[in-house]
């Protein structure tokens, strides 16, 4: 008789790891349940912006009427650690302990001020809310104790998100980073669709003592899921232990001066300032863009959200496949970019008579650029630096990226902002002065600009692709790969 059920197994392992994105980088020393469970950091990540970014920002504005500016600077606080991320990973690299671990006492360290942020906020929200026996507390207590809150909850995630991808590549060998470093940002991408869907459920119908409820839940369930990632993660190995102690340890400014010295670092870094701030400026102006611009309503314009994540997931996935198969970092990157440049040319042409089409078409392609960029540079930015400083490099990549990204993002409301002030009747409609799309195409343009100076710095440095005897088009030898990598961001 015919086993079905052995076919269809038979079947489902062929299929696996030839189509579905990531699968691959499971080896025999490290399996992809171990892999996928080390990436659950990520996905506590995912909640924490979710809730700040997302949820919080909303509630605090709307339901307790705190002013937007004092909103947006308690989101921008956490920016104020972005430039410490580089001392972090720094840090982590050189941590001696008696049991040889380096990374897992800094994750859980930033655990640590993630459940601290989020025990202080409930009562924060609690007095700004004046709910119950707060109504005659001070505002400015409930406040101070909400910056506090968000503070130590943006330290928290500096640090997990840092020392977490350092250790991740550390489990796996140079060839399968770029597969890894792609399936832990898929599952931060994961990680925030799930955590808005849920939180979106919890907090319907919305009462103060329900999110309280939700945040207390988010910090156990951070805790949770981050000891789950960490367990027996990191090998404890004595005699490292034994030799850290008696090496000679090495200054941060040294050790900075040393990364910063690496050929095309600093290109690299600037390229990733670049990008980061074009691609990031948008996100606060979207779908304000399609509600005004277009009149698209609330649902339509939230599901943006998805599509720009599915194109970000797509060129995750992309640049995994492509950068596994040798593709150069600084190839992705320029594709990256360009892809952005049209996303924008796109979205700016959706309000000038292309219509909506172009600016679902313009969202998934900057979506898809995004990935294919992020993917590509931080690559690169690992393959510029030696094995034992995985962290300092990812600490350095990580502060110019998540500093570009909170600038361009406040800048882009600043700019928005400042033309309509110039001119009352933008964004006023038609007739009432300029175009109500002008303030926002403005915002897109510049960041065209970005797009194409990252794409323009880019260009001179690309090599020759290598053949596969390892002589590159020229007949010259490739030296080897790590150090090709950092000649080629």
């Amino acid at each position: 008789m015919f086993d079905y059920r052995s076919f269809a197994m038979r079947k489902l392992t062929a299929l696996g790891p030839k189509y579905l994105p990531f699968v691959d980088v499971a080896t025999a020393e490290v399996p992809l349940s171990r892999i996928l469970r080390l990436s659950l950091f990520q996905v506590t990540v995912g909640m924490a912006l979710v809730l700040l970014i997302g949820t919080l920002n909303r509630v605090m504005i709307v339901e307790l009427d705190v002013p937007a500016s004092l909103v947006a600077m308690m989101l921008a606080l956490p920016l104020v650690f972005a430039p410490f991320r580089t001392l972090i990973g720094f840090r982590s690299d050189q941590h001696v302990s008696a049991l040889g671990l380096r990374r897992v006492p800094y994750i859980w360290k930033g655990t640590m001020y993630q459940f601290g942020g989020f025990a202080i906020m409930p009562f924060s929200l609690l007095v700004l809310s004046g709910y119950a026996e707060a109504v005659d507390a001070p505002r400015w207590l409930g406040i101070s104790s909400a910056a506090l809150a968000f503070l130590l909850v943006g330290a928290g995630v500096h640090m997990v998100q840092t020392v977490g991808l350092a250790l991740a590549t550390d489990l796996v060998k140079e060839d399968d980073q770029p597969k890894v470093v792609g399936l832990m940002y898929a599952m931060l991408l994961l990680g925030m669709v799930v955590s808005a869907l849920v939180f979106g459920a919890l907090l319907q119908p919305y009462t103060p003592g329900r999110l309280i409820q939700v945040i207390q839940g988010a910090a156990v369930v951070t805790v949770a899921l981050n000891l789950l990632a960490l367990w027996k993660q990191e090998a404890r190995d004595r005699e490292r232990a034994q030799a850290m102690k008696t090496m000679r340890r090495q200054r941060f400014a040294d050790a900075f001066a040393e990364l910063m010295q690496a050929p095309g670092m600093k290109r690299l870094l600037f390229v990733i300032a670049l990008g980061t701030f074009g691609f990031g400026m948008a996100d606060v102006l979207l779908e304000p863009y399609g509600g005004q611009a277009l009149g698209l309503s609330v649902a339509s314009t939230t599901k943006l959200t998805a599509l720009f994540a599915s194109g970000t997931l797509l060129g995750f996935a992309y640049a995994s496949w492509a950068l596994d198969r040798a593709a150069q970092p600084g190839r992705i990157s320029v594709l990256g970019t360009l892809l952005g440049i049209v996303g924008f040319a796109a979205i700016i042409a959706s309000s000038l008579g292309a219509g909506v089409p172009a600016f679902l078409l313009g969202t998934a392609l900057t979506g898809l650029g995004t990935g294919l960029f992020g993917h590509a540079t931080l690559t690169a930015t690992l393959r510029a630096t030696q094995k034992d400083r995985v962290g300092l490099a990812l600490g350095a990549w990580g502060a110019v990226q998540a500093t570009a990204a909170g600038i361009g993002i406040a800048l882009a409301g600043l700019v928005r902002d400042v033309i309509v002030g110039l001119d009352p009747g933008a964004g006023a409609g038609a007739g009432a002065g300029a175009a109500v799309e002008t303030p926002y195409t403005i915002v897109f343009s510049i960041e065209i600009l970005c797009l194409a100076l990252a794409c323009a710095v880019l260009l001179p440095v690309l090599k020759p692709r290598a053949d596969e005897t390892g002589q590159s088009q020229t007949g010259r030898a490739l030296p080897d790969s790590r150090q090709t990598a950092v000649e080629v961001p």
